[in-house]
């Protein structure tokens, strides 16, 4: 299973509207509240991110400048985030009774996947309100609602629902046009600001009007000057950093000619499993270990065996 994906909570999103119903989730003592501070987990001593029961929890939640938001029931239990990020670092550690913050990022491997893609979950949400306090039409202040799902303009005469919106993207392992001797390759590129040597597969934001698809063949013809002929699906992963949605294909090449376009891409270069397996042996990853693309590459490595 990829990161941050197979959350157990259920949304409850019938539920979730009904403003005393979601008060008396947060009056239940067996409530779970999660606290993050500026995008970062709180954790305790062994890294495990905090859980407070919201029966203890009534000096955070009053120095909290914004309520709980909802993210599910795990079972009967409701469970909800709490941001704490207009307090300063160490108070926030303080008041979630926590050593450090962490980003959840750096906490895959130590966690359950369903229980970072709960954190990743929290925070994407707590993120998006942050940056949603103005509505973008009349100027007014927004205020939650749904549970924190939804966030309502006050302007008298605009009351405009501003729901979390999400950011497609696409990424793609690209692979050189089978050839009568040549083995197989993939395409890997060097990103503007990636240090020397590092490689990674080409992805890109889906835009207004366009569809996946469309957006692998635009993609890869402006970063690297590919045309592919076929592609398909391998898979998608949430990615809240901070809305992300990360959507894998695979795709061939039409040809095996390269063109950075100087800007997004420094360099681009075919690899055969070979050189890739040269790569792991050296110490180097085949992508983030959290993400799509190093089951991309994995994936096709696998493939060759």
């Amino acid at each position: 299973m990829l990161a941050y994906g197979g959350g157990w909570l259920d949304r409850a999103a019938a539920l979730r509207a009904d403003r005393e119903w979601i008060s008396a989730r947060l009056a239940d003592p067996a409530g779970v509240l999660l606290p993050l501070w500026r995008d970062h987990c709180l954790v305790d001593a062994g890294q495990a991110p905090v859980r407070l029961a919201l029966a203890d929890a009534a000096d955070l939640l009053a120095a909290a400048a914004d309520e709980p938001v909802f993210l599910g029931l795990d079972d009967d239990v409701p469970v909800f985030a709490v941001d704490l990020s207009q307090r300063s670092g160490p108070e926030a550690v303080r008041l979630a009774g926590a050593a450090s913050t962490v980003d959840v990022r750096a906490l895959v491997g130590r966690l359950a996947p369903a229980d970072a893609a709960v954190q990743a979950y929290a925070r994407g949400l707590l993120h998006w309100h942050r940056q949603q306090r103005y509505c973008g039409s009349c100027g007014s202040a927004t205020a939650p609602r749904d549970g924190g799902h939804v966030r309502a303009c006050s302007g008298p005469r605009c009351g405009r629902l501003i729901f979390p919106r999400i950011e497609p993207a696409i990424i793609v392992l690209v692979e050189a046009p089978a050839g009568p001797e040549a083995p197989d390759r993939c395409l890997l590129a060097r990103h503007a600001g990636a240090p020397e040597g590092s490689y990674s597969t080409l992805a890109g934001f889906v835009e207004v009007g366009e569809s996946l698809e469309d957006a692998v063949r635009r993609e890869m013809a402006e970063e690297a000057g590919v045309s592919v002929t076929t592609l398909s699906y391998q898979g998608s992963q949430a990615w809240p950093f901070p809305a992300g949605l990360m959507v894998g294909f695979r795709a061939t090449a039409g040809s095996e000619e390269v063109r950075v376009d100087g800007e997004e891409l420094l360099e681009a270069r075919w690899f055969t499993r070979d050189e890739l397996r040269e790569r792991v042996a050296a110490g180097r990853t085949l992508g983030r270990v959290d993400s799509i693309d190093h089951h991309l590459l994995t994936g096709w490595l696998a493939a060759g065996d």
